[in-house]
């Protein structure tokens, strides 16, 4: 195997992959410190305009250096890539732990809560609104303390500005001011996702949660929930004083500092202030074009494009010669596999499937064209995980195939028809195009550091 560097990082394995980058690990030659390096491809950020984007979201994080906030190392370049390096994460996310071992103590939800006001409230004193915050964006260091990541969707206004108007975040976890459409506080959004989190450590599931939209959508904005009998009174009142859908008597995080319940074994976290963050290099990487950090990235078999399909492999996928099925969106009932193509290019469709599903509230894993959607089934009772893989079939048509890989027949379905329920309401299916197909002018590129999961197809 040989040896790549980069600047004074030697790069390692694949750790993770989205849509247009990825992340690999690597190591400080100097001082030995281990680190995660996002991958970036300067054309593909240039074509799909991303760049302010990315430039806001690399400043924001070098802005926000905090013992409970991933941690922005330094940014590197080449002629064709963009080099970003990272904390390395070794914990995983705060939302496996929750599908894997259900609710949590109450000691523990409170300490991760604890961790996470303190994160937030820093990068609010840096006028810094994050916008998305959820368990699948709180990762978990090697001694178990959390780490907020993916500043992806995160504002930072100009001085004076308080109000925000995009409409963005996870619908479940959203504040319903920022689904009005009026305008919103970035503050008082962020404390509501806050309260969202921790009714779900000590639940183990989610305090709204319709498959329709709107009725989720109406469930938001009145905040209908209810707590469960075990949860703690202090618990219990603090998160009801947090999801109160009126911003202007929701409680801030002042408020919930010196809550009795909060307060208990509270130990602040220790920070540092950094005098002078300088952000030059932040620019320098996107507007020179000579090499500045290392070399480019070599050519692998990661890069490769969609698995294309002979002869042989239609008919192995079709069940015989009768091809009718390959191309037919009903559900297999033994199997549960669906099918359906589309003219749009390989890297549109695995993208726009991608922002669906975590709008669904699932968390994904994109390697080599294949993607696993994973999370909580509907129940809040079992693990459930879909794969879909695209494949290339002619010049024009990529076609994806979708298989359920964990969960029961039944939550299969539920989530195919809110999956084909989104995506038809996003945007209109063309002729050619199946459930599962939408197209978004957002894509996520920044996202943090993901364990990639084999595919049960190998």
């Amino acid at each position: 195997m040989v040896v790549r560097k980069v600047g004074k990082y030697e790069v390692g394995r694949t750790i993770g992959e989205g849509t247009f980058a990825k992340v690999k690990f690597a190591q400080n030659t100097e001082t030995g410190e281990s680190v995660a390096m996002k991958l970036l491809d300067r054309a593909t950020i240039i074509k799909h305009k991303m760049v302010d984007q990315i430039k806001r979201e690399i400043s924001i994080m070098k802005l926000v250096r905090h013992p409970n906030v991933v941690r922005l190392h330094e940014v590197l370049a080449s002629r064709t890539k963009i080099y970003i390096i990272l904390e390395f994460i070794t914990g995983g996310e705060l939302f496996d732990k929750i599908v894997h071992h259900g609710r949590l103590s109450e000691a523990e939800s409170r300490r991760f809560f604890q961790q996470l006001i303190d994160g937030v409230e820093y990068c609010h004193s840096k006028g810094v609104y994050h916008r998305d915050l959820k368990p699948e964006n709180l990762l978990l260091d090697s001694q178990g303390n959390l780490k907020i990541s993916d500043f992806g969707l995160s504002a930072l206004p100009a001085e004076g500005v308080s109000i925000l108007r995009t409409t963005c975040g996870t619908p479940n976890y959203v504040a319903p001011e920022v689904l009005s459409h009026k305008g919103y506080n970035g503050a008082l959004a962020d404390v509501w996702s806050c309260g969202v989190i921790l009714y779900v450590l000590m639940a183990g599931y989610l305090p709204f949660d319709e498959m329709d939209l709107t009725t989720l959508y109406n469930k938001i904005d009145k905040a209908e929930f209810s707590c469960p009998s075990f949860f703690p009174v202090g618990a219990k009142s603090l998160i009801h004083r947090i999801l109160d859908p009126n911003p202007d008597t929701r409680i801030g995080i002042e408020e919930i500092r010196n809550d009795e319940w909060f307060k208990k074994n509270y130990v602040p976290a220790r920070v540092v202030e950094y005098e002078d963050v300088n952000l030059d290099d932040v620019n320098a990487v996107f507007d020179d074009s000579e090499e500045e950090g290392g070399g480019d990235e070599q050519q692998t078999d990661e890069d490769a494009c969609p698995l294309s399909l002979n002869a042989f492999d239609m008919i192995i996928l079709s069940q015989g010669l009768n091809l009718s099925s390959m191309f037919d969106r009903g559900q297999d009932p033994v199997t549960h596999i669906t099918r359906f193509v589309s003219q749009k290019p390989a890297k549109i469709v695995l993208s726009s499937m991608e922002v669906v599903a975590q709008s669904m509230g699932f968390k994904t894993h994109i390697r080599n064209y294949k993607m696993r959607v994973e999370g909580l089934s509907a129940s809040k009772k079992s693990h459930f995980s879909v794969i879909l893989e695209v494949f290339q079939v002619t010049s024009n048509f990529v076609m994806v195939d979708i298989q359920k890989a964990a969960g029961d027949g039944a939550e299969y379905l539920k989530f195919y028809k809110n999956f084909y329920h989104q995506n038809k309401e996003q945007t209109p299916l063309d002729p050619l195009e199946r459930p599962g197909q939408h197209c978004c002018s957002y894509t996520h590129l920044f996202l943090p550091p993901k364990e990639c999961k084999r595919s049960i197809r190998g």
